[in-house]
């Protein structure tokens, strides 16, 4: 007998070593998890710090566990493991409380019960995968095992808690707790803590909307396993399973949106460190974006845009509608057009005379009165409009579908027509007034930025991003025209020219080539000045001496100058180049500026002023100078430290300071002049290319650099009498107003 029983030991002590040898075969090593690092959100900051985007393949905020609160382990702990301080990698006893659970769980019907703890759910997550079999829950032990063998309890922790997913798109409890809550960790409640302690089995089924009822059993289930664990007081947790479940996501406007700065601050992480970099390193990347000076940008820029556009007429209507009967339905059906914004779509339902009754999305009914619709002429060919209407109906018509926004006012239609809201009597009854709105066809950019640093502040590469996402501040190459014109001017005060040097404003004939004709540029008004002092030719955008000034000076001496303002790497020799025919950027154009009013220092345009990764080593900083004298220093009554300034000179400082006062003259007495009314110490200029096809306004406070652009994305003229001083001139004025204001 005693022979047997040892036979039948060690038959099955051989068995027992024959499955971990089969089993333990080809077992992934533990030691990976010493260089684990997550996929982490990369975040996106603002000047002041507010958050402007984030991007990742999974949303998850590592913690280290140090971080992590006490409660919120121990909720854990209490919910998943409760010996997790106890076992070496498996819990026996909870294996066989999970057998003797299972059998009485088979028979009642109920949902079986599993055995893992937090090592083995960290060796099938990150070692082992999720296979439903045997044979893996046999490798997840022995991984387990190896993993304790290898790793703290609190290190193991700290893997689970960062690494779990706990649904609303939340990886790890940090990012849960956010989603959530829209908390910290150390803000948490115990209830929070114990619901969020409840999901890892089953996210889905806990949902706290739409099943809140489970979700909040699971959560006091948890509860109950932390009294009995006594990590908690039995007031406590009889609080805790009282307190209502209430989930409170993060408000949107706790984010910035600024997508044309936010996507060419994605493009050039992703171009610089990679996509894994910026979709799963954890990145920290604080930019230069001026929160207060990005709204301005925005808000002018579509303005302006719009200002235009009215200028040129009305183009018809969104789309429209056939029968009345079911108006709200036809019109809900419609798809909104991208760049609507906040306007709302509207159906005309009736025209009177000088007005219109319309329809809203929400079935309400509206009127658009008379001094709303007299923009609206008809759009010409050419950028031409006919005449100005003379009634409502010369603009809209029964069925139009039309973008519309509310106006102060309330009216009454004349006549109460079948549909017309009305009071007991019959009358018809006042409506709220809504003003006719129409999406530019125009585009445009502005950019602003710190001429000292080239930091940009701010930016707005278009009308809309949801209409297009093609950033006409970095992306689109036009021609500046005239705008291109004060480097021919600065060449020439760099060579012993002044602004008080007399230049003949003549006609002029230039012999380009024997087997061409010859070239007489002309003046934009086709008028002669005589002799006048070279900056008149600045300030009042002279041709003819641009180009007497260019011949003087030679072609290769006015490409040098704009290689060395980043304008053109390699500009052709070409004599239309100095009125303005090459093709830039705003953002490069802006820069050059900003580096005529810092004095002639060169600046490289920059969105990111830091990158950090995500154990916070710095890995990118724009300004590279070292401060010597900045550490320990306590400023108490202490001298400031200088900072070296580094930057490489591009121009003489005098020729740069004489091409700033004679950039002053364009507003107080040049084609800018318009802008002289704001009281601004403002300097810049026009720029407008052959037919109008590309306008352009870029100038300067002293401590604030703008360039403005705007023309169609397939070049066409933008009209007769427009040019930099109607179109880009009165967006830039409106933007430094409110900029500079105090």
């Amino acid at each position: 007998m005693l022979i047997a029983l040892a036979a039948v030991s060690v038959a099955g002590a051989a068995g027992l070593a024959g499955v971990l040898v089969y089993y333990g075969r080809d077992l992934p090593d533990s030691s990976q998890l010493a260089d684990y690092q997550p996929p982490v959100t990369t975040r996106v900051y603002a000047a002041d710090g507010r958050l402007m985007a984030q991007y990742a393949t999974q949303n998850r905020i590592f913690v280290p566990v140090e971080a992590i609160p006490e409660m919120v382990r121990q909720a854990f702990i209490s919910a998943e493991d409760q010996n997790f301080y106890r076992h070496a990698g498996v819990d026996y006893r909870g294996v066989v409380r999970a057998v003797l659970t299972n059998v009485r769980n088979y028979f009642d019907g109920r949902r079986l019960v599993g055995a893992s703890t937090i090592t083995q759910q960290v060796a099938k997550n990150f070692l082992v995968g999720d296979e439903v079999s045997m044979g893996r829950k046999i490798r997840e032990a022995l991984v387990a095992f190896r993993i304790e063998s290898a790793f703290s309890k609190d290190e193991i922790l700290e893997l689970y808690l960062n690494e779990i997913y706990l649904g609303w798109n939340s990886y790890g409890i940090a990012a849960a707790a956010m989603n959530y809550f829209d908390k910290s960790l150390s803000e948490l409640t115990l209830a929070e803590a114990a619901f969020l302690a409840a999901l890892p089995k089953a996210p889905s089924n806990y949902h706290p909307l739409r099943r809140q009822e489970a979700a909040i059993a699971r959560r006091n289930y948890v509860i109950g396993r932390m009294l009995e664990d006594g990590a908690i007081t039995p007031e406590a947790a009889e609080e805790a399973r009282t307190a209502e479940l209430t989930v409170t996501q993060r408000p949107l406007t706790a984010v910035l949106t600024a997508p044309y700065y936010s996507e060419e601050v994605r493009r050039e992480i992703q171009r610089d460190y990679g996509s894994d970099a910026l979709y799963q390193g954890g990145l920290v990347v604080r930019t230069s974006m001026d929160p207060t000076l990005q709204e301005i940008a925005e808000r002018t820029l579509r303005q302006g845009l719009i200002d235009y556009d009215r200028r040129h007429g009305w183009r018809g209507p969104v789309d429209r509608v056939d029968g009345f009967d079911a108006w709200p339905d036809r019109l809900t059906a419609i798809e909104r057009p991208a760049g609507a914004g906040d306007w709302q779509m509207a159906v005309v339902l009736e025209v009177y005379g000088t007005t219109a009754r319309i329809g809203l999305e929400d079935r309400s009914q509206g009127i658009i009165p008379w001094d709303e619709l007299t923009w609206g002429r008809p759009w010409l060919d050419g950028q031409r409009v006919g005449a100005e209407p003379s009634t409502a109906g010369a603009v809209l018509t029964l069925g139009d579908v039309v973008l519309v926004e509310p106006v102060d006012g309330l009216l009454a239609p004349p006549a109460a027509s079948p549909g017309t809201p009305a009071d007991e009597a019959g009358a018809p009854l006042a409506l709220p007034a809504y003003g006719l709105r129409q999406i530019p066809d125009v585009q445009g950019a502005l950019v602003a930025m710190d001429p000292h640093t080239g930091r940009v502040l701010a930016m707005s590469g278009g009308y809309s991003f949801a209409m297009s996402e093609f950033n006409r501040a970095t992306q689109a190459a036009r021609q500046p025209g005239s705008a291109f014109k004060p480097l021919v001017y600065l060449t020439a005060l760099e060579n012993g020219f002044t602004p008080a040097s007399i230049l003949l404003d003549t006609p002029l004939a230039v012999e380009l080539d024997d087997n061409m004709p010859m070239w007489r540029p002309d003046n934009y008004a086709h008028d002669y000045l005589g002799p006048v002092p070279m900056r008149v030719g600045v300030e009042r955008s002279r041709n003819i001496m641009t180009v007497r000034l260019l011949l003087e000076q030679g072609l290769e001496s006015v490409r040098d100058t704009a290689a060395r303002f980043g304008v053109y790497d390699d500009m052709d020799l070409l004599y239309s180049y100095a009125l303005g025919a090459g093709e830039v950027t705003p953002l490069d154009l802006t820069a050059a500026y900003g580096m005529l009013v810092n004095g002639g220092e060169a600046i490289t345009p920059t969105f990111v002023d830091r990158i950090q990764d995500r154990h916070g080593e710095t890995i990118f900083r724009h300004d590279t100078r070292v401060c010597e004298g900045c550490v320990d220093i306590a400023f108490a009554g202490e001298e400031v430290p200088a900072l070296p300034d580094i930057r490489q000179a591009v121009t003489d400082p005098i020729a740069a300071y004489q091409m700033v006062s004679m950039l002053e003259g364009v507003v107080q007495r040049g084609t800018g002049a318009r802008l002289a009314s704001l009281g601004l110490p403002l300097a810049g200029k026009t720029g407008t290319s052959n037919d109008a096809r590309d306008t352009w306004f870029v100038g300067f406070s002293p401590d604030l650099v703008v360039g403005v652009y705007v023309g169609f994305d397939v070049p066409r003229t933008l009209g007769p009498r427009e040019g930099g001083a109607t179109v880009a001139a009165p967006i830039f004025g409106a933007f430094m107003a409110e900029a500079l204001e105090g």
